[in-house]
């Protein structure tokens, strides 16, 4: 093989990522050099990283149990799940904090400045397209049916918007924040619907995001790598279908050519490689924009629908900037 083909693909994402063992597959059957940290535990355990700045020169090294790179060796970075930045076990109170900052404006600094890679996604692009605020701006700007929305921390904003929408109003977080119920459970926040009379001054404490209910005849997740898009119809009971997985059936299903005009621009807008769309689907026909994940998982999906994204992204790992 040539230097070019022998250079590696950096995955960075914990032990337990099964979607990102679907896709290391792949690429080893096909023979690419493939380096697979979790900077955030890693590190820790037996890992190094190191970086050198100077007046004509950058270079780097990345160490795991088994692997020896260069940093500049680097074709592609899969920025998947991996642990966020903390201190090491042993330390607490502030030289927690305080090692805990360095690990993510340091290590995650170095990782996110591989200039000669391309990034699926960029962490930096990742972190910016995961606000609502500016999924929904985004959204607009590149021509997709958004649902009338309010974020807000005044409950009379809230209960007006409510009563305003003729086909109701759902809530649902601006993040998928970790909950536990006084008695200590771990609490999953769904997206349900909501009327005027729901509607407390509880809404002062944090903005709140209410949206005009979709009169949906189906959901649509569209999984998009580069310009290859993949889109699965979900039909199931629940409002928001991520409640009960196992009564959901797919299918695949065709996208509008005005949909992946604006899927194309919004991606640009943000400037995403990998994007996982959610749509309600009207019995007329149209898609409505609800968010869109710049690192969502889609291994869940069947095999047939699940195996060409898996495709998709090795292909564009292996080909590196030049994808």
């Amino acid at each position: 093989m040539s230097g070019d083909q022998r250079r590696a693909v950096l995955v960075l994402t914990n032990t337990y990522d099964a979607t990102a063992d679907t896709v290391l597959r792949i690429l080893a059957e096909r023979r690419v050099p493939v380096v697979r940290v979790d900077p955030g535990a890693d590190l820790y355990d037996g890992a190094s990283l190191t970086a050198r700045y100077g007046r004509s020169s950058r270079r780097g090294t990345l160490r795991t149990s088994s692997r020896e790179i260069d940093l500049s060796n680097i074709r592609s970075v899969w920025m998947r799940r991996p642990s966020p930045y903390e201190a090491p076990p042993g330390i607490t109170g502030h030289d927690a904090k305080f090692a805990g900052a360095q690990a993510f404006w340091g290590t995650g600094g170095v990782l996110a400045s591989l200039t000669e890679a391309q990034y699926v996604n960029h962490p930096w692009r990742v972190r910016n397209a995961e606000y609502k605020p500016a999924q929904l701006t985004a959204a607009q700007l590149s021509g997709f049916l958004v649902p009338d929305t309010v974020i807000t921390t005044d409950p009379r904003e809230a209960r007006e918007f409510c009563a305003d929408q003729p086909t109701g109003a759902v809530y649902k977080p601006l993040w998928d924040s970790r909950y536990r119920d006084p008695a200590g459970a771990a609490r999953q926040v769904w997206v349900r619907e909501v009327g005027p009379q729901d509607i407390t001054d509880a809404v002062a404490a944090c903005p709140h995001l209410f949206q005009a209910k979709v009169p949906k005849a189906f959901d649509v997740r569209l999984t998009v790598v580069g310009e290859r898009q993949f889109a699965a119809r979900i039909d199931g009971p629940e409002l928001d279908w991520r409640r009960r997985q196992d009564l959901l059936a797919y299918e695949p299903v065709a996208v509008p050519a005005s949909v992946t005009a604006a899927v194309t621009s919004y991606l640009t807008t943000l400037d995403l490689v990998f994007g996982a769309f959610d749509f309600a689907v009207t019995e007329s026909g149209e898609w409505y924009f609800l968010e869109c994940n710049p690192n969502g998982q889609w291994a869940w999906l069947p095999p047939v629908l699940s195996g060409p994204i898996a495709l998709a992204l090795a292909d564009r790992l292996q080909r590196g900037p030049d994808a």
